[in-house]
């Protein structure tokens, strides 16, 4: 027996929709960073992106355990002397949710040139709408 490898011309791409408010920020970036690797999928192959499309709804209704919504701090700096910036999470959601869940997913997928790719394919809406509705996505509870 041989082992399989995937082709480019084989990848077959699936859309999954996941609520935001149905699981806490962590799980729920573990569940989306799987789909857009293709881990689940039986001809997962590391070195080709197979992954699927994954839109998030209710990014507003996003949940944190414990008192992560006040001491969990997001920091940029701008490059100057006392140029550093805090936010916790509670303010991230206040101003933009898909940031939270963004930067949440990137910290999950392999650090390699496949990277961005496959966070391209992570759609994050604030409410319940979103505009992917054609694709038919599969729910995932």
């Amino acid at each position: 027996m041989k082992t399989y490898s995937q082709k480019g011309s084989e990848i077959s791409r699936e859309w999954y929709i996941i609520d935001a408010k149905s699981l806490p920020l962590g799980k729920l970036a573990v569940v989306i960073a799987d789909k857009l690797m293709g881990k689940s999928k039986v001809t997962y192959t590391p070195h080709i992106d197979n992954g699927d499309y994954v839109v998030v709804i209710n990014a507003k209704e996003l949940q944190a355990t414990g008192a992560k919504l006040t001491d969990k701090k997001y920091y940029r700096h701008s490059g100057f002397p006392g140029g550093i910036k805090e936010l916790s999470l509670a303010e991230v959601i206040e101003k933009d949710p898909s940031y939270a869940i963004k930067e949440a997913v990137k910290g999950m997928l392999p650090k390699n040139k496949l990277q961005a790719e496959r966070l391209a394919r992570l759609r994050v809406f604030e409410g319940a709408e979103h505009s992917h509705t054609a694709q038919n996505p599969k729910e995932i509870k």
